[in-house]
């Protein structure tokens, strides 16, 4: 597909939060705020962008919070990518509902609804038009999905990683919903993110893009067209990069 002349970026990972699905509500889906995000996707890929999308599960279940309580711990990680499924599943049908085709792809096994993860179908797909989302994490417990977004976009070359967070507008050196003095970075460089322990991606997941050379936009993604303005390259958000 070629790139709208308004477009930077060739194809990107979106990388979103499983609270990024919450909406208004406290835990699980909200169907409303998730066709939000799907227009927004949209969007982006209107522009003639190829887009994949990495979601998180924490909404519904974090393996980290459930071995606490007592369930084994790689046991509790697989949980957590189930529900990785589930987030992705939600957002393939608000997507579609807006117009789009979409694909799901999944680190685990689950033929009845998702294809399994193979890299070269998936450049495919996007080739093609697809709107890509890798569900499962890497389908390995004891990772992130933070790491899966650096490892998917590395795998398929993405140009960029597009990081939507919650009614956060980039990186702060604390958190600005509840220090008031916060200050936002406007630019970064990869290392910053462990040396500073800004806590924008895992540590696995930061030193991947590092090597990789992969640049990151954390932007908000409750704010509207803001996912197209990063796609376009304006300044927004805070860029992190290796320069």
């Amino acid at each position: 597909m070629a790139v709208g002349a308004k477009a930077k970026y060739h194809r990107v990972l979106l990388k979103l939060s499983g609270e990024a699905l919450l909406g208004e509500r406290a835990f699980g889906i909200s169907p409303k705020y998730t066709r939000y995000l799907a227009e927004e996707i949209k969007k982006v890929h209107d522009l003639g962008t190829e887009v994949a999308v990495v979601v998180g599960g924490g909404n519904i279940m974090r393996g980290a919070a459930v071995a606490e309580h007592g369930i084994e711990e790689a046991t509790a990680h697989y949980m957590g990518m189930l529900a990785m499924v589930i987030n992705a599943l939600a957002l393939q049908s608000q997507l579609e509902s807006v117009g789009a085709q979409v694909r799901v792809q999944s680190a685990i096994t689950i033929a009845e609804v998702a294809e399994p993860y193979i890299r070269r179908r998936a450049i495919h797909h996007l080739e093609k038009g697809y709107i890509v989302i890798f569900a499962a994490g890497t389908g390995n417990p004891f990772f992130t999905s933070d790491t899966a977004a650096a490892l998917r976009a590395a795998e398929i070359d993405a140009d960029v990683i597009l990081m939507g967070k919650n009614a956060v507008d980039g990186v702060y050196d604390a958190d600005p919903r509840e220090v008031a003095t916060a200050k936002k970075f406007e630019t970064l460089r990869h290392h910053d993110l462990l040396d500073k322990n800004l806590r924008v991606m895992d540590a696995t997941a930061a030193a991947l893009a590092e090597e990789r050379k992969m640049p990151i936009i954390v932007f908000d993604i409750s704010q509207p067209d803001a996912m197209v303005r990063a796609a376009k390259g304006e300044a927004i958000g805070t860029l992190v990069s290796s320069r």
